[in-house]
């Protein structure tokens, strides 16, 4: 072990212990790597396949099952009455829609000021369903719409945002084939 002086011929105390706090917070502040990215230098492989599923708290469960089942043609797969939830699908996509406990004194979701999902985003097939949906949300008691079908910047992507009856935020999104 290494004995410090104060005549500065020895390791500075001051200096051994301000590098060793700068050790400590670095190695805090160091992101931790993968054990195979240390070993081949490689990124680690992707882990994850997909969405398995997406829960969504809504405040009126029976309005937004309609929303996904009567509005976008989805299918009722089952749900939990006792939670209460409902879970819906398209096929490819499954979306538990959970019940809040008290709808009343739920607090709306505010896109600038809460963590938490900002939007869910839905590919269509065409322009044109696109336009259909947008013609069924006008109708669509509860819906709100945010902006009707528009180009997603510059193009060739149209899209369009609305809030389903409970209030979660969707965009529908048509991205033609590239050629």
């Amino acid at each position: 072990m290494q004995k410090f002086s104060r005549s500065g011929k020895s390791t500075n105390i001051r200096i051994y212990l301000l590098t060793s706090l700068l050790g400590i917070a670095v190695t805090v502040m160091t992101p931790a790597v993968h054990a195979s990215e240390k070993t081949s230098g490689k990124p680690a492989q992707v882990m994850t396949q997909g969405i398995n599923h997406l829960g969504l708290a809504v405040s009126k469960l029976d309005q937004s099952v309609r929303f996904f089942t009567d509005t976008l043609g989805w299918q009722l797969k089952g749900g939990v009455p006792s939670y209460p939830a409902k879970f819906v699908s398209d096929g490819k996509l499954f979306i538990t829609l959970w019940q809040a406990k008290d709808p009343e004194k739920a607090v709306a979701f505010n896109r600038k000021t809460n963590i938490g999902l900002h939007h869910l985003a839905l590919t269509v097939d065409s322009f044109e369903t696109l336009d259909l949906l947008h013609q069924r949300f006008v109708n669509t008691p509860g819906v709100v719409i945010e902006f009707a079908p528009e180009l997603n910047g510059k193009g060739p992507t149209k899209h369009m945002m609305i809030r389903e009856p409970s209030g979660n935020r969707i965009e529908f999104a048509h991205n033609p084939p590239k050629g």
